[in-house]
C-alpha cells in the first residue's frame, strides 16, 4: 500500500512539473542577430549570462573574456548571450549585420547574439524589465551582466567594469553550474 501511495504521489508531482508554466524569463520574445524569432527558452536548463554589449566602448575588449568563459564552460551548461545596445553614448550605432561582422571577425565570438535592444528608458526591452525587476536598479553602462540559473531565476548581477575573468563572476558561474 505504501508503495502504491508513493508511486501515485510521484506521478502527481511529475505531471505537475510537466504542465507547470515555464519561468516568465523564458517566454519573453526575442530576435537573434539574424532577425529570427527566439527566446531564452532555447537555453532552458542551462545557466545564462546575459550581457548588454557595444562595439565602440571602453569595455568592448570584454568580448574576448566572454568568449573565453563561454568556451571553457559551454560543455558544463553555460551560455553567454550578447544583447547589443546603443543606449550608452551611442556606442553601438551599427546594424545587426555590422555588429555580427564586428564580433565574429574582431573577437571570434561564437556565443549567441541577439538583435539590438534597449536596456533602459521608455523603450526598455521586456527582458531587461524582467531582469531589473528581479534585481532592481538601472543598467549602468555597456557590459552589465545578469546571471540566470538553470531554473530561469535571476541569480546575480555584475556591473560593467567587472571583467569576465573576475573571481566574483567565475565563482558565481561555477556555483550556478554546480546547482541542479
Amino acid at each position: 500500500m505504501k508503495l502504491a501511495h508513493t508511486l501515485m504521489l510521484t506521478a502527481v508531482a511529475l505531471t505537475a512539473s510537466v504542465f507547470a508554466e515555464p519561468p516568465k524569463i523564458y517566454t519573453i520574445p526575442l530576435k537573434d542577430i539574424d532577425g529570427k524569432d527566439t527566446s531564452l527558452n532555447a537555453y532552458a536548463g542551462k545557466v545564462v549570462l546575459a550581457v548588454n554589449v557595444a562595439s565602440h566602448c571602453g569595455n568592448t575588449s570584454q568580448y574576448e573574456g566572454l568568449q573565453s568563459l563561454f568556451e571553457k564552460n559551454k560543455e558544463k551548461g553555460l551560455v553567454v548571450v550578447g544583447f547589443p545596445c546603443n543606449d550608452f553614448g551611442k556606442q553601438e550605432p551599427g546594424s545587426d549585420a555590422e555588429v555580427k561582422t564586428f564580433c565574429t571577425t574582431k573577437y571570434n565570438v561564437t556565443f549567441p547574439m541577439m538583435s539590438k535592444v534597449h536596456v533602459k528608458g521608455a523603450e526598455q526591452h521586456p527582458l531587461y524589465k524582467e531582469l531589473t525587476t528581479a534585481l532592481p536598479g538601472d543598467v549602468k553602462w555597456n557590459f552589465g551582466k545578469f546571471l540566470i540559473g538553470r531554473d530561469g531565476k535571476v541569480l546575480a548581477r555584475f556591473e560593467p567594469g567587472l571583467s569576465p575573468d573576475d573571481e566574483k563572476l567565475t565563482k558565481a558561474i561555477a556555483d550556478a553550474l554546480a546547482a541542479k
